[in-house]
């Protein structure tokens, strides 16, 4: 460890030197989760009662997604050590010594301050404060605090991926309700079967660098029952909008019939013993779209409805 530490400061030397580009920089951004939370933002802020300018709803998601960037640099820059050695996040532009450590820190640390303060003058200070909450449960509780000292780091740090839809509809009402709470429900319960999906199989690179991912310390088959468990109990959350009249029996009926999906899945993954780890690979894939299926149907709700 302590030789990729030092490879990283050489590398980040060497990225002061030659200079870093755009691109590197948006990658420090880690643009597939921004998507993401862009999505489930935009989800809660239109099912969110009341109305919200367009201009400054548009300000609220970029604030959220800048936000979200931010969260990423900083994470990036705390773990620039151990991403060197793990094969997924080797190339990121930290370790590959395209962007020096301190100017990832400051690029990160500039745009959440940044995001916070637009969010509370543009918008109102109770998404503002939610922002802020998120970006440092993100940054402080989960990569600092959890990620490298308990298995339970994607069950309690997932909390900080689940946030965005709140934040939205904060932006919208002003206040937290039952709403955005439920949206927050889906995501934070998604979030360790789609995780442990992939430390499934890539449990060397977490064991390698010393992370106490749920399969390096559990084990394999406790992370299959426990990826089971979790689905087991995250299917009837996602019918909470439909149960709060939130939502038509539409998206009820889609809701649970990709829940037998992905219940499906998740069994495949229990009663998989397989070195090749082939049902993990594929629920993670599945996870990501069914996310953003049972999504994209609450936000064609809150645009069009069906009654």
């Amino acid at each position: 460890m302590r030789e990729n530490t030092i490879a990283v400061q050489s590398n980040a030397r060497d990225a002061a030197e030659s200079g870093a580009r755009a691109a590197d920089y948006f990658a420090l951004l880690k643009p597939r989760v921004m998507s993401l939370v862009v999505f489930t933002a935009l989800t809660g802020m239109v099912l969110a009662p009341g109305e919200l300018h367009p201009v400054l709803a548009a300000v609220a998601i970029l604030c959220i997604a800048v936000g979200a960037g931010a969260s990423g640099a900083i994470n990036m820059w705390y773990d620039a050590d151990i991403d060197a050695d793990m094969k997924r996040t080797k190339n990121r532009p930290i370790p590959a010594g395209r962007v020096g450590a301190n100017e990832a820190l400051a690029f990160g640390a500039i745009l959440a301050g940044g995001s916070v303060l637009v969010m509370g003058l543009a918008v109102n200070w109770v998404a503002a404060a939610l922002l802020a909450f998120t970006i440092g449960f993100y940054v402080f509780v989960y990569t600092m605090w959890l990620k490298r000292r308990t298995p339970q780091n994607i069950v309690i740090g997932g909390a900080a991926g689940a946030f965005p839809p709140m934040v939205a509809w904060a932006a919208v009402t002003g206040d937290i309700s039952l709403g955005g709470l439920a949206l927050f429900a889906i995501i934070f319960m998604w979030t360790p079967p789609h995780f442990w999906s992939l430390a499934l199989y890539r449990c060397g690179d977490y064991a390698r660098v010393g992370v106490p991912m749920l399969p390096v310390v559990a084990g394999l088959r406790e992370t299959r029952l426990q990826i089971l468990i979790y689905s087991v109990l995250l299917v009837p959350i996602t019918l909470l909008p439909w149960f709060m009249g939130m939502v038509s029996a539409v998206y009820g009926v889609m809701a649970a019939a990709l829940g037998v999906v992905f219940l499906a899945g998740a069994v495949r993954v229990f009663h998989d013993g397989s070195e090749q780890q082939k049902p993990a690979r594929q629920l993670f894939g599945f996870s990501i779209l069914y996310l953003f299926l049972l999504f994209a149907v609450l936000l064609t709700e809150g645009l069009v409805g069906w009654t």
